[in-house]
C-alpha cells in the first residue's frame, strides 16, 4: 500500500498556544483523507505544514515521498492548495486568473493558455471565462479557485474547508468535482466541519481536537466505534421529553442525549431496546417514534469532541 501523505508527531506552537501536539496522519494514494475537528483544533495548521507554508517545531512529514522541510521545493511541485476563501484576483477575468497562475508555475504561454481554457470548461466556467472574477457568484469563485490549484496537475491536493459559505447546490457541484479528481488518481486531503461532506467524500477520516488526533478510521469504522446502532425515542408529548430522557439515561448510561424533541442513545447491547420499551410502558410514557438506526458522523463527532459538527443537508 502506498501513501501520498505521511506525517508523524507533527508539533507546532505559536507563542503560548499549542496548535499541534504530536499529530500523525496518513493518506493512501488516490484516496480522500478527511480531517475533522472543531474550530481551533489544528486542522489548518497541519495543512499549512504539509503544504510547506509553515515549518513544524517537531515531527516529520512526507508528501509524495519528499520531506516537507528538507525537500520543500520538490513537495511544492507535486501539490495544489485551495484554502477557506477563494484566492482569485477579482479584477482579472477567469481566464486571466488561470493564465497568470500557469505562467507563475513556469508553463510556456501556449500551454498555460490551453490549460486555462480546458479547466474553465471542466469546471463549467467556459461562458464566464471572459468576465471579471468580481462578477462571479460565490460558487463560481470557489470553482475558479479550485481550477487554479489544478493548473500544475498536482498529484496531491489540499482542500482546507473549501465549501465554507457555499449554498447546498454549489457544495454538491464541488463534491462531484472532487470525486472526479480522485477517480483520475489525485490524492486529496480535505479539512471540513461539514459532516455530510466527510461522509460523502472521505475514504478515511482523522478527527483532531486540541492539536491531537483523537480518532481515525473509515467513516463506517468510526460509527461502529461510537456504537453501531442508535436508538431514537420521541415522546408523543413534548412535556414528557425530560421524563423520557431520565428513563433512557438510567438504562443506556451517560451517552444518552436529547435533541430536536427526541432522546437518542447508542445501542451496544441487544437487550437495551426491549428494556427501554418496558420501562417507558411502565412509566406510562406514550411515544410517537421508536427507531433503531445506524450512528451518524454527527454523533461520532459529538461523542469524540463534545461538540456538534456542522450538518448541511444537500438540496
Amino acid at each position: 500500500m502506498s501513501y501520498a501523505i505521511q506525517a508523524e508527531g507533527l508539533a507546532k506552537r505559536f507563542k503560548e498556544t499549542t496548535a499541534l501536539s504530536g499529530v500523525d496522519l496518513a493518506a493512501r494514494t488516490g484516496t480522500v483523507l478527511g480531517v475533522l475537528g472543531p474550530n481551533g483544533a489544528g486542522k489548518t495548521t497541519a495543512v499549512r505544514i504539509l503544504a510547506t507554508l509553515l515549518r513544524p517545531d517537531g515531527g516529520r512529514a512526507l508528501v509524495g515521498g519528499h520531506d516537507v522541510v528538507k525537500d520543500a521545493h520538490a513537495v511544492r511541485e507535486l501539490i495544489g492548495l485551495t484554502g477557506q476563501y477563494a484566492a482569485v484576483d477579482e479584477m482579472l477575468t477567469g481566464h486571466e486568473n488561470l493564465l497568470m497562475i500557469g505562467r507563475l508555475l513556469g508553463l510556456p504561454r501556449r500551454e498555460a493558455r490551453a490549460r486555462a481554457t480546458r479547466l474553465l470548461a471542466d469546471f463549467q466556467l467556459e461562458d464566464a471565462g471572459g468576465r471579471a472574477a468580481k462578477t462571479y457568484s460565490g460558487g463560481m469563485r470557489r470553482r475558479l479557485d479550485l481550477a487554479a490549484s489544478l493548473i500544475g496537475r498536482p498529484a496531491v491536493l489540499f482542500l482546507d474547508e473549501p465549501t465554507t459559505g457555499l449554498d447546498p447546490h454549489s457544495r454538491n457541484e464541488l463534491w462531484d468535482l472532487v470525486r472526479g479528481l480522485v477517480d483520475d488518481g489525485t490524492t486529496v486531503l480535505l479539512t471540513t466541519q461539514y459532516l455530510e461532506e466527510a461522509d460523502r467524500l472521505a475514504d478515511d477520516i482523522a478527527v483532531i481536537d486540541h492539536g491531537r488526533v483523537i480518532a481515525n478510521g473509515t467513516p463506517d469504522g468510526l460509527k461502529e466505534q461510537v456504537g453501531g446502532q442508535v436508538l431514537q425515542v420521541r415522546p408523543l408529548s413534548g412535556e414528557e421529553l425530560e421524563k423520557t430522557y431520565a428513563i433512557v439515561s438510567v438504562l443506556a448510561g451517560p451517552a444518552a442525549r436529547t435533541a430536536a424533541g427526541a432522546v437518542t442513545a447508542p445501542v451496544n447491547d441487544p437487550e437495551l431496546m426491549p428494556a427501554i420499551v418496558r420501562a417507558l410502558d411502565e412509566a406510562g410514557v406514550r411515544v410517537s417514534e421508536l427507531t433503531l438506526r445506524r450512528s451518524s458522523l454527527d454523533e461520532v463527532f459529538l461523542s469524540l469532541t463534545g461538540q456538534r459538527g456542522t450538518v448541511e443537508v444537500a438540496a
